[in-house]
């Protein structure tokens, strides 16, 4: 290439592509090398805050890490990377505004993360939402409270009870916590409409396996989901969605569940808008074939110039402790293999040799709601405040920068003396209804025909008045 200093392109602003290029601009001397991050949104979303996010315990902005106001010495391109002729080293740019274009790089690191996996199940894809994105997040809250609102003006009845019914699909991490937040954010939000009862509320989760959070004991899930039983929850097991249709939750063991709020958390996958369009190796489950030095390739070749992380990535689990021999896709890996990447790709970068990744998994930690978790290392659970407690620590601190983990902490001590803010912004996605409804606009033309008869009238009148 003619730029004597390396291009380095990094396609997502994910967990790994964030931490990639924030470490990279620590390593990186000076003019060593160019650094772009492509991504269509300008911030990385913390996921693991999302359901609370959903329950109000959080403020949306928060927990998002803005990549302009943290990455300083690193490009951004508001775009998506729809193609990746590695061949050549060319990657197809989409930017948001203007003309699709080629983009020229010496180094490729893959980070486009993971997207819901869904399957063709009628009227899943028109009327359930996932929880990925920061936007679904907020939807779900304001969904919720909307529903309250609207619940709270109509008599008894399928249409109140529609709306006041919440379906959960997939008992994985992401749905437990999000199902038992919302199940915790409901009860607070009875104590404010009087019209409304506990025993108004429904929440369901549905779960296809014979048991809930496999990243946890079986000892562990059990004690979950006796503790959702307490709080009015039903889930259930064995137990898959055979149609969505207008709401209408139908379930294999023949029970039909309308509802008005369907989250569907059941699975996630590789982004295929990248892995598809583009000529790097994927193995079967549709990840990129991904080296434990976390260059892309297999054990025994690499792939010159490309690397890969995340949950686009397949890479190899050295503990042994990993679903069929590769690194789960969670943000505790994600992290970890972007601080390694980047420093594999400087060292690369000045002839020395990459590290391979190692990391075992340090346990797993979740929110139930407002003063209750679970946590499960080894053989160590803790269940109930205490665990909510490791939570919320744990969290805290993984949230990166100083700056966002102060807005985080202060949120939740406001929150503590003051109690969640219950404020509906649903509006918000149309927010222009109220200057439409009242905004003056020109009266509509009157026919040729209609205009004739009246200027023959206002001659005479104006002859008259000269006259006199």
């Amino acid at each position: 290439m003619s730029n004597t200093v390396p291009k380095i392109l990094i396609v997502g602003g994910g967990y790994a592509g964030f931490y990639t290029a924030w470490k990279l601009e620590k390593h990186l001397r000076k003019g060593e090398a160019e650094v772009t991050i492509v991504d269509p949104l300008p911030y990385m979303t913390y996921q693991p805050f999302l359901p609370e996010v959903a329950a109000g315990s959080i403020e949306a902005r928060h927990s998002v890490v803005a990549l302009r106001r943290h990455l300083k010495k690193t490009k951004i391109v508001a775009a998506k990377v729809t193609g990746i002729r590695h061949a050549d080293k060319v990657a197809t740019i989409t930017p948001i505004a203007g003309d699709p274009y080629e983009l020229e790089y010496d180094q490729i690191v893959v980070t486009a993360g993971a997207v819901s996996r869904t399957f063709p199940i009628p009227g899943i894809a028109d009327n359930a939402i996932g929880l990925k994105t920061i936007e679904e997040a907020v939807a779900i809250r304001d969904r919720l409270m909307s529903n309250f609102d609207k619940a709270s003006v109509l008599p008894p009845g399928p249409d109140r009870d529609r709306l006041l019914t919440v379906v959960v699909i997939g008992g994985g991490f992401a749905g437990i916590e999000v199902f038992a937040e919302l199940r915790n954010f409901a009860s607070a939000l009875v104590g404010r409409y009087p019209e409304v009862t506990f025993d108004d509320t429904h929440f369901h989760l549905i779960e296809a396996m014979s048991r809930i959070m496999p990243e946890v004991s079986l000892k562990t899930s059990e004690w979950v989901l006796r503790d959702l039983a307490k709080r009015g929850a039903s889930v259930h097991l064995d137990t898959q969605v055979t149609g969505a249709v207008d709401g209408n939750v139908e379930l294999s063991t023949g029970e039909v569940i309308p509802s008005d709020l369907i989250i569907w958390t059941a699975g996630v996958m590789a982004n295929p808008t990248v892995v598809r369009g583009g000529d790097l190796p994927v193995e079967e489950r549709g990840r990129i074939r991904t080296r434990a030095d976390l260059r892309v390739g297999t054990e025994e070749e690499f792939v010159e110039g490309a690397w890969a992380a995340g949950d686009v990535s397949a890479v190899p689990d050295l503990t042994g402790g990993g679903v069929g021999g590769y690194c789960v896709p969670n943000a505790q890996h994600a992290v970890r293999q972007a601080k390694l990447l980047a420093k594999n790709l400087v060292a690369v970068l000045r002839g020395e040799l990459p590290h391979e990744y190692f990391h075992k998994n340090l346990g797993a930690v979740a929110g139930l709601g407002l003063y209750n978790g679970v946590f499960q290392s080894g053989k160590i659970a803790l269940k109930g405040f205490v665990a909510w407690v490791a939570h919320r620590g744990y969290h805290g601190l993984a949230m990166p920068s100083w700056e966002r983990k102060f807005r985080v902490v202060w949120g939740w001590w406001n929150n503590f003396w003051l109690g969640r803010d219950l404020v509906n912004l649903q509006a918000v996605q149309d927010p222009r209804y109220v200057f439409e409804e009242f905004a003056a606009r020109p009266r509509p033309p009157q026919p040729a025909e209609a205009a004739a008869p009246a200027k023959a009238v206002a001659a005479p009148v104006e002859k008259v008045a000269a006259t006199s």
